[in-house]
């Protein structure tokens, strides 16, 4: 047994962890907008924390490393489908900003 055997697991672990930090920071930043009373950023707002929370959930124990993948293989699909969704989420704010 190598001395790092330990190591490709701590790497992904802590991959994960660093998708969902992103992830919140973004969700985060589309979070502003919905605070101008426009209805619109509102329902943007939630469907981004909708999109986060699902993406938590597929994630959360891989991040962590802790307990059994109930996903499994569906955690990584989930979490690029969820990422990309938080970014369309992002365009349609900018868009909406620009008259």
């Amino acid at each position: 047994m190598s001395a790092d055997a330990g190591l490709p697991a701590e790497r992904t672990r802590l991959a994960w962890r660093r998708t969902l930090l992103t992830l919140t920071v973004v969700l985060l930043l589309q979070l502003r907008p919905a605070f101008t009373g426009r209805v619109v950023d509102a329902v943007l707002a939630g469907v981004a924390i909708l999109v986060w929370l699902v993406v938590l959930a597929a994630a959360w124990r891989r991040a962590t490393g802790t307990g059994p993948h109930r996903l499994g293989r569906l955690s990584m699909p989930l979490t690029a489908l969820g990422a990309a969704g938080l970014a369309l989420l992002g365009v349609a704010h900018v868009l909406g900003r620009v008259h």
